[in-house]
């Protein structure tokens, strides 16, 4: 830790805070002694005091430990906030939307410099029971989520962010967990379909899937789930699997079309998949309306959300790219009743923009990964020159960055999206439109 003049301070690792408003990642701002505090645990408008952490720079991290002066949108919770993605759950939850709307105007303007003329609405999400995907970890004995910040183990009982049947699955786990550490499980991917009737698991191992002495047919009873599939880590080999590695949804609970109705939206355990049961209809009906009519391309397809709902609603060919053969697999299952219209491309999305020709009549959708979009993808997608680009992600951070590259590159910002689909985290889903327009445009 850097050394802080704490003159004034009550103690010599604790300051008096007045904070002012949030940053991106779910701390909030506030000023000491002429440099910024990022401090956890508090609301705009508190006076608190907080307990220095570390320090980079000019900036300074803090813990809240006492509340002199409460905002009315202050609540008290159970499980830590550490544990399964709380760190906004003090915070009464209409005031958490409107702390990330304010998020997403902040980021845009400090890193994307993009001037919205208001903060975008944030649709909500119930804030229990949300989850349909999850990684679980083994370790301390106990199967659960890891911990912010460190590799301990915590207990998913008490998070709320599982439904009941899943929390059932992870109880099941936990009686389990000593033989499956003891076998070398590391990670368990979960996931759900919509309705939350049928689960799979997919284990990860260390070492051979056959020494482990692991009785997976007895697992697999005792946790209810319909689906297990395992794997080495280390070992090549096919995976184990008992019952159906996937969850299957009717494509029609997405995007309701004619041809939606008699089709079917698959996913394996360990596939890409949006995680939000309760907003993810409506995020992809967004993306949808914003691709419009005509031809589509949806680079990081997954396993298929966005181009097999919009190829099934019909109106132009569709392209789907994706590079991880797990997510293709599903892919290519899901986009099968709809060749010719739907085609997929298993490759990087860098390999096939270098081979691709002009873009000018499509839709781009781009759903990159937390890191965002490369410069390979920003360069050669504006070569391309789409009509509109739509953009999707989970990092406002990364997504302002993109949306600085694109402008530069002669597109301009549309219609912006957001919504909740990790409630009581900073994670936010934001979806944006840029049109291929002068620099100089907004």
């Amino acid at each position: 830790m850097d050394p802080l003049d704490l003159t004034g301070s009550r103690g010599a690792d604790q300051i008096d805070l007045t904070v002012e408003r949030p940053a991106v990642g779910g701390r909030m701002i506030a000023r000491w002694a002429g440099r910024v505090v990022l401090v956890a645990g508090a609301i705009p408008g508190e006076r608190v005091r907080a307990v220095v952490e570390r320090t980079r720079r000019d900036v300074v991290f803090a813990r809240t430990v006492e509340v002199a002066h409460p905002s009315p949108d202050r609540r008290s919770t159970a499980a830590p906030a550490s544990c399964g993605g709380r760190t906004l759950a003090h915070v009464a939850y209409p005031r958490q939307l409107v702390l990330k709307a304010e998020m997403v105007r902040d980021a845009f303007r400090r890193i994307g410099r993009i001037d919205l003329d208001a903060p975008p609405a944030v649709a909500g999400s119930p804030e229990t029971g949300y989850r349909m995907r999850a990684r679980l970890h083994a370790g301390n004995d106990r199967v659960g989520f890891l911990e912010e910040g460190s590799h301990h183990v915590c207990a998913v009982a008490g998070t709320g962010v599982l439904s009941p049947g899943a929390e059932r699955v992870v109880a099941a786990l936990n009686a389990q967990a000593p033989a499956l550490l003891a076998g070398g499980v590391r990670t368990v991917e979960l996931a759900e379909d919509l309705p939350g009737d049928h689960a799979a698991l997919h284990l990860a191992v260390q070492g051979g899937v056959a020494e482990t002495g692991v009785r997976w047919e007895a697992l697999a009873a005792a946790a209810g789930v319909s689906g297990l599939s395992v794997a080495s880590r280390t070992l090549p080999g096919p995976p184990r699997v008992l019952g159906s590695p996937f969850v299957t949804d009717p494509l029609a609970k997405f995007l309701p079309s004619p041809r939606a109705a008699t089709l079917f939206l698959r996913r394996h355990a360990t596939a890409f998949f949006q995680a939000n049961r309760h907003l993810v209809p409506a995020l992809a009906a967004a993306v949808a309306e914003l691709a419009g009519v005509g031809e589509v391309v949806d680079l990081y397809a997954g396993v298929g959300l966005f181009a097999v709902a919009i190829a099934a609603r019909g109106g132009g060919r569709v392209t789907a790219v994706e590079r991880d053969p797990v997510s293709a697999g599903d892919l290519a299952a899901n986009a099968a009743p709809l060749a010719p219209d739907l085609r997929i491309v298993r490759a990087p999305v860098e390999t096939w923009l270098k081979r691709a020709g002009k873009l000018s009549g499509a839709t781009v959708i781009v759903d990159p990964p937390r890191t965002g979009l490369s410069r390979e993808v920003v360069t050669r997608l504006a070569r391309r020159r789409p009509r509109r680009i739509v953009h999707v992600s989970c990092d406002v951070a990364t997504q302002a960055r993109d949306l600085r590259a694109l402008r530069s590159s002669g597109y301009r910002i549309g219609e912006v999206r957001a919504f909740d689909l990790f409630p009581n985290t900073p994670h936010i889903e934001t979806v944006v439109a840029l049109d291929r327009g002068s620099r100089e445009a907004r």
